[in-house]
C-alpha cells in the first residue's frame, strides 16, 4: 500500500491506465455522492466485502478510497494481503476530495 496525497492520487491516477478505483464506504455515504467510476464495495460487509474482492484483476492498480482515509487504509492492507500489487490509499478520504464528483444531488 502507498499512502497518497489528494494531488498525488489524482495525478496518478490519470495517467494510470490499468486503474481501478474503489469505494469502501456504506450505501448512506455513497448516497452523499462519489467519484466517478468508483467500483462500491461496503468494508463493513465483512466477508461480503472478501468475496467481492476475490473475484476482482489482481493485475490492476487499486486507487482506494473511505470517508477519511481509515477504512481504505485497511481495505490495501486486505488487498494487499490477497496478493494484489498495486494498491493506492487516498489520505484524508472522500471529505478531503476537491476532484470530480458523482450522485451528490
Amino acid at each position: 500500500m502507498k499512502e497518497l496525497s489528494q494531488e498525488e492520487w489524482s495525478e496518478q491516477l490519470k495517467e494510470d491506465k490499468n486503474a481501478v478505483i474503489l469505494d469502501v464506504r456504506t450505501d448512506e455515504e455513497v448516497e452523499e455522492g462519489y467519484i466517478p467510476g468508483a467500483k462500491i464495495i461496503d468494508i463493513y460487509k465483512g466477508q461480503e466485502f472478501v468475496e467481492e474482492v476475490e473475484k476482482l484483476d489482481k493485475n490492476k492498480n487499486y486507487y482506494i478510497y473511505c470517508r477519511s482515509g481509515k477504512r481504505s487504509a485497511q481495505a490495501c492492507t486486505i488487498l494487499d494481503q490477497m496478493g494484489y500489487a498495486n494498491t493506492y490509499n487516498l489520505q484524508g478520504g472522500f471529505m478531503n476530495w476537491h476532484g470530480e464528483v458523482e450522485g451528490d444531488d
